[in-house]
């Protein structure tokens, strides 16, 4: 004969531990794209700066013109531009080793969640 009570418990456990594994799932899978959007992001930042940095290059090149004036002489106009230069530090290499050791700090994590939890 079964007890009602028993079963209850039973179901509500395993209940637990599929909504348990379920959301680790879910975490894992949300940090992952967390830490995609951030390497992206990271890239598009980077090949932002280039394209700034090449094109006030291409700017300053530019700016020196010689004019002819009627007479005969040449006169020379020099524009000054201030340029910033930002470094950005961030490799995909390095990025992507990160990501790596802290997907297996997650499954060492998952692992010993379960021990404690059988």
């Amino acid at each position: 004969m079964s007890n009602p009570v028993t079963d209850a418990f039973f179901f509500g456990r395993a209940l637990a531990e599929v909504f348990s594994e379920k959301l680790e799932e879910s975490f894992t899978n949300a940090m992952s794209d967390l830490g995609k959007f951030d390497a992206e992001q990271r890239e598009n930042l980077r090949k932002f700066v280039e394209e700034v940095e090449l094109r006030a290059e291409r700017a300053a090149g530019n700016s020196t013109a010689s004019n002819v004036s009627a007479n005969g002489s040449t006169t020379t106009t020099t524009a000054t531009t201030a340029t910033t230069s930002v470094d950005i530090n961030i490799h995909s290499d390095d990025l992507q080793a990160m990501l790596d050791s802290l997907r297996a700090e997650i499954a060492t994590l998952r692992a010993e969640l379960r021990k404690y939890q059988d």
